[in-house]
């Protein structure tokens, strides 16, 4: 992964990742570009971590769409980050049956634990925590995913979150 791209600057995309962009809308018939859009983010986010407004920007340009069109897709889906995130973004599930069965006492242990609010990072880029909309395990909560890989962890307990987050200390660290 690449360093934090600066919000200021323009992004000039790599010779490879533009030919990963063209790989990718080689897929659709010619004038529908624009259905190329989700994968790109995708491929921008995993060049750099997260997807800065220079960088969709430079997406809309690729895409031949407006800058706008972009953005509201990057800002409509929790996928796509819109800001610098730590190695590991825990994501908590917090609607209704999570919430039953203890999210927020899960969200609070992870706050303390980790040192920083919810959407910040830790001083040493390693993780990020947010709350976020149903991941599909009602009957399993509370639950979490770790992005980027998209890992998922059921029947949360603040023991079990604490060894989730040392082995995630341990594996960063090898």
């Amino acid at each position: 992964m690449l360093s934090v791209q600066d919000t200021n600057t323009p992004v000039k995309f790599s010779p490879e990742l533009i030919s990963k962009f063209a790989d990718v809308v080689s897929r659709y018939p010619v004038g529908k570009q624009k259905s190329a859009l989700l994968p790109i983010l995708h491929l921008v986010q995993a060049e750099y971590g997260w997807v800065s407004a220079p960088a969709m920007d430079s997406v809309a340009d690729f895409l031949s769409i407006q800058s706008i069109e972009v953005y509201e897709v990057a800002s409509f889906y929790t996928m796509y980050f819109l800001k610098p995130q730590g190695k590991y973004m825990l994501e908590v599930c917090r609607t209704g049956p999570c919430e039953i069965v203890g999210a927020t006492p899960i969200m609070e242990h992870i706050e303390k634990t980790l040192g920083v609010k919810e959407g910040d990072v830790t001083e040493d880029g390693l993780f990020s925590w947010r709350g976020v909309e149903c991941l599909a395990a009602c009957g399993y909560g509370p639950v979490l995913q770790i992005a980027p890989e998209y890992t998922f962890y059921e029947n949360l307990t603040t023991n079990s979150v604490d060894k989730l987050i040392g082995d995630l200390k341990a594996k960063a660290n090898k």
